[in-house]
C-alpha cells in the first residue's frame, strides 16, 4: 500500500509540474502579444532618436473625406521644421517644433487617468494643451524662441 501511495504521489507530482510547464510556455508564446508592448520598450536615447528624425509624409487621401479632414492649415515647401521637444507635466506630455517663429504641437498624450481638456495645435506664436485628471489641470504651453520649442508660463485668466 506504502509504494502504491508513493506511485500515485509521484504521478500526481509529474502531472502538475507538466501541466504548469505548459501553461507558462502558452504565457509566454501569446502573453507577449496580449500584453506587452509592440515593437518592445525603447530607452530614451532610442526616444529621442526617434523624435528628431524627420516625420513621414503620408500619403493624401482622396475622395469627399479628403476635403473635410483637411482642416489645418499646410507649410509651404520653403518652411523646413525645426527641432522637435518634448515637455511633460504630471497631466500629460507635448511633443512640439518650430517652422520659423511659429510653433505647433506635434503630439500630446495624458498621463495615465487624465483627458485632454483644449488643444491649440497651432501653428501659431504659442501653442498649447491642458490635460485634466484626479490632481487638477496641467497645461503645456510653447513658444519658440530662436527656433527652438520653449515652454511658456500658462494663461493666468
Amino acid at each position: 500500500m506504502g509504494r502504491r501511495t508513493l506511485l500515485a504521489t509521484a504521478g500526481w507530482l509529474a502531472a502538475a509540474v507538466l501541466a504548469t510547464l505548459i501553461g507558462v510556455a502558452a504565457i509566454r508564446l501569446v502573453g507577449e502579444s496580449i500584453t506587452g508592448t509592440p515593437g518592445g520598450v525603447r530607452s530614451q536615447a532610442e526616444v529621442e532618436r526617434a523624435l528628431a528624425a524627420p516625420e513621414p509624409t503620408p500619403a493624401m487621401p482622396s475622395g469627399p473625406a479628403a476635403s473635410a479632414s483637411s482642416s489645418s492649415p499646410t507649410v509651404g515647401p520653403s518652411a523646413t521644421p525645426g527641432q522637435r521637444r518634448s515637455f511633460s507635466t504630471p497631466g500629460g506630455t507635448a511633443v512640439a517644433e518650430c517652422v520659423g517663429s511659429e510653433v505647433r504641437l506635434v503630439s500630446w498624450a495624458p498621463a495615465q487617468g487624465y483627458r485632454v481638456k483644449d488643444v491649440d495645435r497651432g501653428p501659431d506664436d504659442d501653442a498649447e494643451v491642458t490635460f485634466t485628471g484626479p490632481a487638477g489641470e496641467f497645461e503645456v504651453n510653447v513658444g519658440c524662441i530662436g527656433g527652438e520649442p520653449v515652454a511658456r508660463p500658462g494663461d493666468s485668466d
